[in-house]
């Protein structure tokens, strides 16, 4: 008798058991995928926040079309259409193949900028890369 009631206990067991990873398995197939985003998510991290898109909290980088141009900063337009004010500090690095200068920034040159975001939106320098245009004349930014 005691053998009979652990048997049926075990098969019960067992049947839950099946039950519960088949209702699992039906259950995640009807879940939306996460790994792709979890993934971009970590491939973003990875990079340090270096490919922020400008607009987004905290990013640190913007690359586009210098649209305007003063004593103190420089209005990038992006690739997406927008535009960000990016401001120069003295410690503002300029870059290309050669030193750089407050000269060589001019409305229809490309540049790279990294620097700390403010809280209005707009940048503070830390680096500009002038570049040469893309082919297509539209900097692409990379969208993660």
């Amino acid at each position: 008798m005691a053998n009979k009631i652990i048997a049926v206990f075990i098969a019960a067991l067992v049947l839950v058991g099946a039950g519960a990873f088949y209702g699992g398995m039906v259950y995640g197939k009807n879940q939306p995928k996460q790994s792709m985003r979890n993934g971009t998510q970590i491939q973003a991290g990875q990079l340090g926040g270096q490919f922020n898109r400008a607009g987004r909290a905290g990013a640190n980088f913007i690359s586009g079309e210098i649209i305007a141009k003063d004593d103190k900063s420089v209005t990038i337009k992006s690739a997406d259409g927008g535009s960000k004010i990016v401001f120069l500090s003295g410690t503002t690095q300029i870059m290309k193949s050669v030193d750089g200068s407050m000269t060589d920034l001019a409305t229809g040159k490309n540049a790279m900028i990294t620097g700390s975001a403010n809280s209005d939106g707009s940048l503070t320098a830390q680096s500009i890369q002038l570049r040469p245009a893309s082919p297509n004349k539209a900097t692409t930014t990379p969208q993660l």
